[in-house]
């Protein structure tokens, strides 16, 4: 069968791959349309297995919300390069792939055709990396933000018996705040003790070095206690200095807006996503 210039277009047209690929695939499939669809979508699974050695550090970080505000999601999606992250067609997948976990969906499966699709279009290693879904539980508020135009995505649920605006306007300077100082935990009681004697072994190890040996032994057990509380600092969100107001932790600046709103304010939880990371 002759396979003509508008064939290839409309095929092109239908499903955004290369002219060549196009081609390829109504000759093929001797012309039939819907078997050429089928068959580039297939071939994007190859080109995924070909290229499964490829690094995807690209990409982007979506966001999806409910109309009410009651849950939220993300959604990360990795590519090789940063061109392809920015084309139309990437973005309106990652959009779709949060959209899918604020459903509590299964991307790969709710997803699996534009997928396939998406693998054609690009020829390269594309990855659904991971998502996460906030539904709020009792009363308080939700909160997300996108960073950098999709680099860092963040999460927030903030427990009160008091909402409205000054509660949103909190919660969403904790995304801020997140968003910048990348902590690990909410507050001290949640750091491993493993991790804590791993950082305290570091630290004696450091000052060994400088002092050419370590305090007495009675000494050392003020020393790590306060190197542990320092880490905590590091590494809680609740014990960071506040991004906004240096004067304060987090936690004193919650308590502030709690002072404020006549109720106590908490983070009940927070989901960071940063890409590649």
């Amino acid at each position: 069968m002759t396979i003509t210039i508008d064939m290839i277009k409309q095929l092109r047209e239908a499903t955004a791959a290369g002219m060549g690929a196009c081609k390829e695939a109504l000759q093929a499939t001797e012309g039939n349309m819907d078997e050429a669809v089928k068959y580039l979508r297939e071939k994007g699974l190859a080109v995924a297995a070909k290229r499964v050695d490829k690094e995807s550090k690209q990409g982007i970080v979506a966001l999806a919300e409910s109309a009410d505000g009651s849950a939220k999601a993300l959604a990360e999606v990795n590519c090789e390069t940063d061109f392809v992250a920015k084309t139309e067609a990437f973005i309106k997948f990652v959009d779709d792939a949060a959209k899918a976990a604020l459903d509590g969906k299964d991307i790969e499966q709710a997803l699996g055709d534009d997928y396939k699709m998406l693998l054609t279009k690009t020829g390269e290693n594309v990855k659904i990396r991971r998502s996460e879904r906030f539904a709020l539980e009792g009363t308080g508020c939700l909160s997300g933000y996108i960073h950098m135009g999709g680099k860092i995505g963040v999460l927030v649920e903030l427990a009160c018996e008091k909402t409205g605006e000054k509660l949103d306007d909190a919660a969403h300077m904790i995304c801020l705040h997140i968003a910048a100082n990348s902590p690990r935990y909410t507050k001290p009681e949640e750091v491993p003790q493993t991790e804590i004697d791993a950082e305290l072994e570091i630290k004696l190890n450091a000052l060994k070095e400088q002092k050419g040996k370590l305090p007495p032994e009675q000494a050392l057990v003020g020393i790590k206690k306060g190197m542990a509380a320092k880490y905590c600092t590091q590494v809680c969100l609740l014990k960071q200095d506040y991004v906004a107001n240096a004067d304060q932790t987090v936690e004193q600046y919650l308590a502030e807006v709690g002072k404020e709103l006549g109720a106590e304010v908490s983070i009940k939880r927070f989901c960071r996503m940063q890409l590649g990371a």
